[in-house]
């Protein structure tokens, strides 16, 4: 069943229970809107590809933990510097094939967005797919009444935070911002 709501009206169980479930969310973060899901279940990931039109370019993930980063990643920058702030990392995979389906590479994008939403993913303890809600080579929406139509219709839960600030996430690669194209 599909859910339109609000962080505050939905139940954080249910909310938990749905990323188990595999299900499609659209969500807030600190900077866009995103869509994304539980990033163990392949197929929901190669969904998420589907509704954005994406080819096999990489996806970010939102980490549950620190101690996760520390345990999947080779860490080379102070974390604290940069999480939880608008910023994605680009670190090394201890595990290349580590969810290869997420990033074919031997990288991995890491958020902790600075936003309640994040909370949820940390509760639930899985590592969830973070990436811009819009059609691919659109412009990320921030305000949920822009959302697409096919992706409304492909969603399975929507949460509304209201109007987001517009800037995705600073690059950081081996310590450095890298700006997005």
């Amino acid at each position: 069943m599909k859910i339109k709501t609000t962080l505050k009206a939905f139940p954080r169980d249910e909310m938990i229970q749905r990323i188990f479930n595999n299900e499609i969310f659209i969500y807030p973060t600190d900077t866009i809107y995103g869509i994304g899901c539980n990033a163990l279940d392949e197929l929901a990931v190669q969904k998420i590809r589907l509704i954005k039109g994406r080819d096999d370019k990489p996806f970010s993930v939102i980490a549950p933990s620190f101690d996760w980063i520390y345990e999947n990643c080779d860490v080379d920058v102070d974390l604290k510097k940069y999480l939880p702030w608008p910023y994605t990392i680009i670190l090394k995979k201890k595990n290349p094939k580590f969810l290869s389906w997420v990033s074919g590479t031997d990288s991995l994008g890491i958020r902790i967005p600075q936003h309640e939403f994040t909370t949820i993913i940390q509760k639930a303890r899985v590592p969830f797919i973070t990436t811009s809600v819009n059609l691919s080579g659109e412009k990320p929406i921030t305000d949920i009444s822009e959302l697409p139509q096919k992706i409304d219709k492909e969603a399975d839960v929507i949460i509304d935070d209201g109007v987001l600030s517009g800037k995705p996430s600073t690059l950081i690669v081996e310590g450095k911002e890298i700006s997005r194209k």
